[in-house]
């Protein structure tokens, strides 16, 4: 049997390749100018290769009871990794894809296809354009992870953007997003600070190296009207391979003390990382 080849594209937003994991027969990592952005197990869509995933997979896990089907939005396309895994963890869930890179999601849908069964839709479109238009009270969840090479476009940092995506979320949908940055966590306060204007509970998951200050990575925010089940979330994220922390309560808003809501005309990219700090080797 031939070996599967690397492909390589130019895509509207840089140069994308997919590599084979040579240790997982179907599995694919997809990298835009040379930053790892997807993984994808085509025979096992619940396997999660990246810390980050694993963390929204856990909330994903605990927002419904286990195998009901949700609503869900995300934001930014990649290699459709979460909604491969939801449409296996919550069979007949209705998702909507939104992914800026027209010419990404035509490589990731010819070379790594959905399931048959998938109930995925794909927009070619700017994120806050498509959700500007999108009907209230349509979405479960929203998943923000959208990244303009290694950084998170200003224009879905501000109070305007959170208002959109409140609006959109039903009354006990849950907002997710991934986030990158370091101490002293100026981006990532502010857009606590940011959310904080329109949800009432939040919470933020990250590996305590991050946290501690010790280098620069993802972290995970996810913010709600009604309390998210920060025990199971905890239990979830400490027994994974990679564990992380949940902090909520208190201890975060003492975190973001301080910081202020980002306006659209005040609204700056999340900070660019470190040379090396998500390379492959």
């Amino acid at each position: 049997m031939s070996e599967p080849i690397p492909v390589t594209r130019v895509v509207d937003h840089g140069t994308a390749k997919l590599m084979p994991d040579v240790d997982r027969e179907r599995a694919w990592l997809l990298t835009v100018d040379g930053a790892p952005q997807s993984y994808v197990d085509l025979d096992e869509p619940t396997h999660l290769e990246f810390e980050y995933a694993r963390r929204l997979g856990h909330v994903l896990d605990v927002l419904a009871d286990p195998g009901s089907p949700l609503d869900a939005l995300h934001l930014g396309g990649g290699a459709l990794t979460l909604p491969r895994y939801l449409a296996a963890t919550r069979p007949g869930s209705r998702q909507d894809v939104v992914e800026a890179d027209g010419r990404l999601l035509d490589l990731v849908t010819e070379h790594l296809p959905l399931p048959a069964n998938a109930r995925v839709a794909l927009h070619a479109a700017d994120a806050r354009a498509w959700l500007e238009a999108a009907p209230d009270d349509s979405a479960d969840v929203l998943v923000a992870d959208v990244f303009g090479g290694s950084r998170v476009p200003a224009h879905l940092t501000s109070v305007a953007y959170v208002r959109e995506a409140a609006r959109v979320l039903r009354p006990g949908g849950v907002y997710l997003a991934n986030l990158a940055d370091s101490a002293p966590f100026a981006f990532v306060r502010s857009q606590l600070a940011t959310l904080g204007t329109r949800f009432e509970e939040m919470a933020l998951i990250a590996e305590p190296g991050v946290l501690r200050g010790r280098r620069f990575g993802n972290t995970v925010l996810a913010a709600a009207h009604h309390p998210l089940d920060i025990t199971a979330l905890s239990r979830r994220t400490a027994a994974d391979a990679f564990p992380a922390r949940v902090e909520h309560g208190a201890a975060l808003r003492d975190f973001a003390r301080g910081a202020r809501p980002v306006r659209d005309e005040d609204a700056v990219p999340s900070p660019e990382p470190p040379a090396g700090a998500f390379g492959i080797g």
